[in-house]
């Protein structure tokens, strides 16, 4: 970062996010990891601290910023348009699960924290984002409750699969390869379910729906 021209907080806090990662495989999501990122970016610590004043949680925060921005930038809405859904899904989840790849730990520490009670709330508004871009690229328009169902289903897809991930020692990570497929798997289900039962009722119970949905095993 250094030589950049004046970088406004927000920029700064996704431009560090990586390298305080690093380092916070072996100091945690903690100011030693701030000041070592920032040295190594050639910023003033004092400046860095700035662009997180909610501590480690705005770290993290920055660091998922870092990782949607990189999404959004390594797909091509009319490449994934030629996709069938399914596999636009598992390509956006699987780009995140390998831009972290090698910070397991990071990633760790990261979800200890964010199951912190006092963090719960935020957490869950960092998922349903992220959930929010992958379905944003994947294409979909949906603006009635669908809308709200998707984001709400691929966030907890996203949050088990990362927790697989985490403490996965497999070759080339095949156990969360499996995991995130069936899960995905279920999401198609679901969703045919859902439009079959859209189509076939003038009204649909969303409570009995969910009722009589049975999750796949994992």
């Amino acid at each position: 970062m250094a030589g950049a021209d004046d970088p406004t907080l927000d920029e700064m806090r996704i431009a560090l996010a990586p390298r305080i990662a690093t380092a916070a495989v072996f100091d945690g999501w903690s100011d030693t990891a701030l000041v070592s990122a920032a040295a190594a970016a050639g910023v003033d610590p004092a400046v860095a601290r700035l662009a997180y004043p909610g501590g480690s949680m705005d770290m993290i925060a920055g660091w998922i910023g870092w990782v949607d921005a990189r999404m959004a930038e390594s797909f091509k809405p009319e490449v994934l348009a030629q996709m069938p859904v399914r596999e636009r899904i598992r390509a956006l989840v699987w780009f995140r699960l390998e831009a972290v790849a090698g910070l397991e730990e990071a990633l760790r520490r990261a979800l200890a924290i964010e199951a912190m009670p006092q963090n719960l709330a935020r957490t869950a508004r960092l998922g349903w984002s992220s959930a929010d871009a992958i379905w944003r690229l994947a294409g979909d328009t949906a603006t009635d409750y669908n809308h709200y169902t998707k984001r709400a289903i691929l966030a907890s897809l996203y949050a088990a699969t990362l927790a697989v991930f985490v403490g996965d020692e497999s070759e080339d990570k095949a156990e969360t390869r499996a995991f995130l497929d069936r899960r995905i798997e279920g999401v198609m289900k679901f969703e045919k379910a859902k439009a079959r039962l859209l189509r076939d009722r003038d009204r649909f119970d969303v409570m009995r729906f969910f009722g009589r949905l049975r999750y796949p095993a994992r």
